[in-house]
């Protein structure tokens, strides 16, 4: 059985929301924020994460596009989020990056841990999910 940890991006790897203007950049279908957003707790994560994949755990990332975003905006959000992955957690492979439509349920991507900032994605996912408060202390323990 594959040992699978889910991480969503917006809140949670990436400080998406202290990016200042991040709201009015979305309406203007600007994807600069999710460009620019710096990482949490990043080089911790990745030591964790290099270590879990030795002992089989495999990574993925399930994240949302812009709520409102037009086809094409959204699109473009789902590509500069694989090039934020790979500038900030290059040492780190994902064996599924999925960015879902916004406010589809996560638990359609699969099971195993989740980390994701928003309470309602952890209630309704299937398996185990955490906030990001826990990342470091669960990772750990794992």
């Amino acid at each position: 059985m594959t040992k699978m940890i889910w991480f969503d991006m917006d809140g949670t790897l990436a400080n998406f929301y202290g990016v200042n203007g991040w709201l009015e950049d979305l309406i203007a279908e600007n994807t600069r924020p999710y460009e620019i957003a710096k990482g949490i707790d990043l080089a911790r994560i990745a030591k964790q994460l290099r270590r879990l994949a030795k002992n089989g755990y495999k990574f993925g990332i399930v994240s949302w596009t812009s709520k409102g975003g037009s086809e094409k905006f959204n699109a473009e959000v789902g590509e500069v989020k694989k090039v934020w992955l790979a500038k900030h957690l290059p040492s780190i492979e994902f064996s599924k990056i999925v960015i879902l439509p916004y406010g589809t349920p996560k638990s359609t991507v699969g099971n195993g841990i989740l980390f994701d900032d928003e309470i309602g994605n952890r209630t309704e996912w299937k398996d185990t999910a955490y906030g990001v408060e826990n990342i470091a202390e669960v990772l750990r323990t794992l």
